[in-house]
């Protein structure tokens, strides 16, 4: 593995990134050292997949060809952490550890440079624009995998939820679809004291904010996870005027693919029903956000193997359930079979959650991580997949 002075001066990495952090899409700084550093260290660098995401692939002979990828950006948030590092561009702040993970990809890509510890060819992948904007979407449809085929893709995220040195993964889904929406009821304004004059939109958005729970609590399956929230209502400007229009937006989660179609139809059925009991219209806006993360069973046990070599069977976190967060890695497991683990992060000094104003990225995860790809990488322990490379 890497030497004491390496593991440093990757932590020192970590800390500038941090420090300097990026939008989705416009990781050009960021960028530009991962190209460095890849080009310098011997792998073949390919840039401008996605406007900002960068590849890099070694090869080492005859074996299978296997993607590892990471995100780069950052979120439009403050950051409250105190750290000597911290954000010094204002409203933007690596608050989801994505620092971390640019750095645990070039740890692996320079621990591999040196050893070779492996057989047939890696794909470092790194992401721009994970945080919402479907990066790995726009890298997938620029033909990531045309031009880099692999036979299998893994991806991970720190998880402050799981103590440091444990690990989830599991066969299966994993995380997510994630699908917003926006309602408009559109009635007729008019004096409060006079409603019978009006429709009223603002009883229709109440009615369908309380109606829609109903989805949850009796169309989708006990067994299944999913989840319909609203997130926010708007109405009127004043106390003594029924507005002529309100509206209500929310998300909808799920494992479920069925149900994921099945809830944004019941969506639509539930307030158009609200709004016709009601003598109001209504239009029903849905943004198809990221899919199910589905795990390839396969690769998800391969990837259990490398965590239980690694950190030992105690690492393994079975008990902790699928998220219902979403992630855009989604998108490449839907190009590719693979699978995603998340790396726990949690001490004593590490224990804000993603996206809080007082998170910061685990150093300590960087060494842990690279012992996780260096088992699941290492000749011998990936499936013999290279017969059916063409």
């Amino acid at each position: 593995m890497l030497s004491a002075p390496d593991l440093a001066a990757f932590e020192a990495l970590r800390r500038d990134l941090h420090a300097h952090p990026e939008l989705g899409f416009a990781e050009k700084r960021t960028a530009a050292i991962v190209a460095e550093r890849l080009e310098a260290l011997g792998w073949a660098v390919t840039t401008g997949l996605a406007g900002t995401g960068i590849v890099g692939t070694l090869d080492n002979g005859p074996g299978p060809v296997i993607g590892v990828r990471a995100d780069m950006d950052a979120l439009p948030m403050t950051e409250a952490s105190g750290r000597d590092w911290a954000s010094r561009t204002p409203g933007v702040f690596h608050g989801c550890g994505h620092d971390g993970h640019t750095t645990i990809l070039l740890a692996l890509a320079a621990h591999l440079a040196r050893t070779r510890r492996f057989a047939g060819r890696i794909v470092l992948i790194f992401q721009p624009a994970e945080e919402g904007l479907g990066g790995g979407r726009v890298m997938v449809e620029e033909g990531l995998f045309d031009r880099f085929p692999c036979e299998r893709v893994y991806g991970f995220h720190n998880m402050p939820l799981l103590p440091l040195g444990t690990a989830a993964v599991r066969g299966g889904p994993s995380m997510a679809s994630q699908d917003d929406f926006r309602v408009h009821f559109r009635g007729k304004g008019g004096h409060a004291a006079m409603p019978h004059l009006s429709r009223d939109p603002v009883l229709a958005v109440a009615e369908a904010t309380v109606s829609l729970q109903g989805l949850i609590a009796r169309e989708v399956g006990p067994h299944i996870a999913a989840a319909l929230s609203v997130t926010q209502i708007h109405a009127g400007t004043t106390e003594n005027v029924i507005p002529a229009d309100s509206w209500l937006s929310g998300t909808i989660r799920t494992l479920d693919r069925e149900a994921r179609v099945n809830l944004e139809a019941g969506l639509r059925r539930v307030c158009e029903g609200i709004a016709t009991a009601r003598n109001v219209t209504c239009e029903v806006e849905v943004h198809h956000g990221f899919p199910v993360l589905v795990n390839d069973p396969a690769a998800a046990e391969h990837l259990r193997g490398a965590v239980h070599k690694a950190l030992g069977p105690q690492a393994l976190r079975d008990d902790f359930p699928p998220l219902l967060a979403a992630e855009d890695f989604a998108y490449m497991l839907d190009a590719c079979p693979g699978a995603y683990v998340l790396l726990g992060q949690q001490d004593g000094e590490h224990r804000e959650m993603v996206h809080n104003p007082g998170y910061d990225f685990n150093d300590r995860l960087i060494p842990l991580a690279l012992r996780v790809f260096d088992a699941l990488l290492a000749p011998g322990t990936a499936p013999d997949m290279a017969k059916e490379r063409p």
